[in-house]
């Protein structure tokens, strides 16, 4: 997964795709954060290997906890069980499982994800807020792919039985999310640091979903994380001079895998029509649009220093990333978030200025119960933000109905 988480038109709505135009970003705004829940850090450095040469001090790191860091997912394994065997839903077609677990064992990023010495000379050379701020993407990037790849193994382990082809790509899927952390792992050690992924695995706290929130969650998470890592493969490709790390060259293959994975969940849902086919299906297809773009903005927003250090405007970045990825999503989904609704970026913004005003509480020396008074009045505002944002009125979409469309590259 990597993107983490967190409403009467046509199809031809979506038709019209524009080239993004991001707006030119130079110096950064915005500092790290002061991070209070730490997460146990081991020293790994090239330099660690040599006995003569000493090893350089390593800081311990802490991601904050709040609701918008990458977290770790649960289910009902039993109800999955049920969903998934052959003989109980008779809407599973496994022929297109079939198709999608030979996609999937090709393994076309097999060999790509092979390091070379421009990553250790390229954190040498990074400095001040951006190179703090590039720790903490990698930080993050590197947990939200690990919560994928435990949730992913424990599917393919407990459907083993019940459908082993099903079981057998979710195994796959395991192994790219395990590849793509082990690699932004890798890429902290450039910094001097590396994640405990083992620590982490016991340490962070898990949140319960059911099946079919799981559903909606993880493919909105898999397309939104294609849609970020093409788009700023693209950017760098046509502006080289902010290619300040060899990590992005790596994302066009990169951004393939969260596709097919995206892809399969999509044949996930449309295997489980109750998901998708009325008012209720509607109602949640859009509380998790709204939950997966709102999150994605606020943090991208309070870590503007890494965009801009890229070239890249923060908000019409993610606003290009929101569009596109709600325009894939209303394949499936029976209702989506009316994004192109210039209330909606401004029903953002003025979230993005809560939240400020909410961290900035949280840093002042005041007391707890104060620090909880002043919060009040801004966690309402912001709920009365969410609620307008979800009432604004829906594009009725695509549904298990129109969606029959084949697994593909999309560039």
């Amino acid at each position: 997964m990597a993107a983490e988480m967190a409403l009467v038109k046509p199809i031809s709505k979506f038709s019209s795709i524009t080239k993004p135009k991001f707006g030119d970003a130079r110096a950064p705004t915005c500092s790290l954060r002061p991070r209070v829940f730490t997460i146990k850090m081991s020293a790994t450095s090239e330099q660690a290997t040599t006995a003569k040469k000493p090893r350089k001090k390593v800081n311990k790191t802490a991601i904050k906890e709040t609701l918008l860091t990458p977290r770790f997912y649960t289910t009902d394994f039993d109800e999955m069980e049920t969903l998934f065997n052959t003989e109980i839903n008779k809407n599973l077609n496994q022929d297109e499982f079939v198709a999608l677990l030979q996609e999937f064992k090709t393994d076309y990023n097999q060999t790509h994800f092979v390091r070379n010495k421009e990553f250790k000379e390229a954190a040498d050379k990074m400095e001040g807020p951006l190179r703090q701020i590039f720790v903490e993407f990698l930080e993050r990037s590197c947990t939200a792919e690990f919560s994928g790849f435990l949730l992913y193994k424990e599917l393919g382990r407990r459907l083993k039985k019940t459908n082993p082809v099903v079981a057998e790509i979710f195994s796959l899927m395991s192994r790219d999310e395990a590849r793509h952390a082990g690699f932004l792992n890798k890429g902290l050690s450039d910094f001097n640091l590396a994640l405990d992924l083992g620590f982490l695995t016991k340490a962070r706290k898990y949140t319960f979903f059911k099946p079919k929130f799981i559903f909606y969650a993880t493919y909105l998470s898999e397309k939104i994380g294609y849609w970020r890592y093409i788009t700023i493969y693209r950017h760098l490709k046509a502006n080289p001079e902010y290619q300040c790390y060899p990590i992005f060259k790596y994302f066009e293959n990169w951004c393939q895998d969260e596709n097919r994975h995206g892809d399969f969940f999509s044949a996930l849902m449309k295997a489980q029509p109750q998901f998708l086919n009325d008012w209720k299906a509607k109602l949640w297809s859009r509380f998790f649009c709204l939950s997966v773009y709102v999150t994605m903005y606020l943090n991208d927003c309070q870590r503007t220093a890494f965009y801009e250090g890229i070239g890249l405007n923060t908000k019409e970045f993610d606003m290009h990333v929101i569009i596109e990825t709600n325009r894939t999503t209303a394949r499936i989904f029976p209702a989506v978030l009316d994004v192109e609704n210039p209330e909606f970026k401004r029903r953002l913004d003025r979230m993005v200025e809560i939240n400020e005003k909410l961290v900035a509480v949280g840093e002042t020396q005041d007391i707890g119960l104060v620090k909880n008074l002043k919060r009040i009045p801004l966690i309402a505002a912001l709920a009365s933000e969410l609620l307008a944002t979800y009432l604004i009125p829906p594009v009725e979409s695509g549904s298990v109905d129109i969606a029959e469309f084949e697994t593909q590259l999309v560039y």
